[in-house]
């Protein structure tokens, strides 16, 4: 039984140093930061932030285009919120769902309209860094912590009764849901931005003109939508956590 243990083990310890490709590692101390995730990221978060900055600077009551501009953001990403965890509660939550929506967005665009092949590195090249698996996971994960923290705040430990509703039978299957959601998020995002990068590389290789124009339009709108599906399923999995164990 202890050699199947370690055998076990010592498999996924395999499976998991498998990589795809080559990739730009930093070494801090005793970790390796992944360099491409980590200068797309940054990058990204600072256009972001400059937007923010600029667009909210010299608010005006009668506003101008660019303030117009971020009203509409802000008012659907509002929507949003409400949508899915209701009129009275999702204040609190809109910087949280605004956040995850703006990131993974200015992620998958990133990567569909900035050529960074151009820019050569020592190893890797820069891609969006929501074509990273441990950047789905991770975004994944704070939205699981997000739906624990929203329902044992607004339910305490009455929150766990969910678990054995409506029946305790269903036990195992309501604790695998909360492994599932994660997995879904993370590997849904991560899927559908390394299929639309492929898909581009592959026909600027093949029609190196014409061809990837349409298909890099299409990838932007499915980028788009996949930003919103995130963060919807975010927000709808924070206003279920947040239902009382009586109201269904």
């Amino acid at each position: 039984m202890y050699q199947e243990t370690n055998r076990i083990l010592f498999s996924f310890t395999e499976f998991s140093s498998v990589e795809v490709g080559k990739h730009l590692y930093w070494k801090i101390s005793n970790y390796d930061i992944h360099g491409q995730v980590f200068i797309v990221s940054w990058l990204v978060i600072f256009v972001l932030l400059a937007i923010a900055f600029i667009g909210t600077r010299n608010l005006k009551r009668v506003p101008s285009q660019l303030q117009n501009f971020m009203e509409f953001i802000l008012e659907f990403l509002q929507d949003i919120a409400k949508n899915q965890i209701g009129e009275h509660e999702y204040r609190s939550w809109v910087p949280y769902i605004s956040t995850i929506f703006l990131f993974i967005l200015g992620c998958n665009w990133a990567g569909a309209l900035i050529p960074w092949k151009l820019i050569i590195l020592p190893e890797g090249e820069l891609a969006a860094p929501t074509n990273d698996i441990n950047t789905t996971v991770a975004l994944a994960l704070l939205t699981s912590i997000a739906y624990f923290y929203a329902g044992l705040s607004k339910n305490g430990l009455g929150y766990f009764a969910r678990y054995i509703e409506p029946t305790p039978v269903l036990l195992p299957i309501n604790i695998l849901e909360d492994f599932t959601k994660p997995l879904s998020l993370s590997f849904r995002l991560f899927g559908n931005v390394l299929a639309d990068e492929l898909v581009v590389s592959v026909f600027t290789l093949l029609v190196p003109i014409l061809i990837p124009l349409p298909v890099m339009i299409l990838g932007l709108f499915a980028s788009s939508i996949q930003a919103l599906i995130f963060s919807t399923l975010s927000a709808a999995y924070i206003g279920e956590a947040m239902e009382g164990h009586g109201d269904h």
